[in-house]
């Protein structure tokens, strides 16, 4: 094999994936291996395309967001509207985060304070029954 080709096992080692992951990307159209009869082979573009999109699921992000900023990379303009289209796209998800994150903080809060509660009157009601 040579380094711009990689098979599904050798794919499989190198992202930590399934190769049933990777036919289900081929089959979205996220990813073009071609075919020596059985053996699917991967590009170094197909590798440079799992990096991103195993991200961009990281971070939230949809197939298709990714889809379209993936197709957006052939645009001819210097990669610069799939730049700007990834920056809009992060930005949104990252406020969302960031609200999700502010209302899990306040969630915690509300449960501490409720179990500070319960665990009062747990104490109060062991100490009517000791006396």
């Amino acid at each position: 094999m040579t380094d711009d080709l990689m098979t599904i096992r050798a794919m499989c080692e190198a992202f930590d994936v399934t190769p049933r992951t990777l036919r289900f990307y081929e089959a979205k159209e996220l990813l073009f291996p071609f075919r020596d009869g059985q053996k699917r082979l991967f590009t170094r573009r197909d590798r440079a395309r799992l990096k991103l999109i195993l991200r961009g699921k990281r971070f939230g992000f949809s197939l298709e967001e990714i889809r379209q900023l993936l197709n957006l990379y052939d645009a001819g303009d210097g990669q610069r509207t799939q730049l700007a289209k990834t920056i809009e796209l992060a930005e949104r998800h990252l406020d969302r985060m960031l609200r999700q994150r502010d209302e899990l903080e306040t969630a915690i809060g509300e449960l501490r304070d409720q179990i500070g509660s319960v665990a009062g009157m747990l104490k109060d009601k062991s100490a009517q029954t000791a006396a």
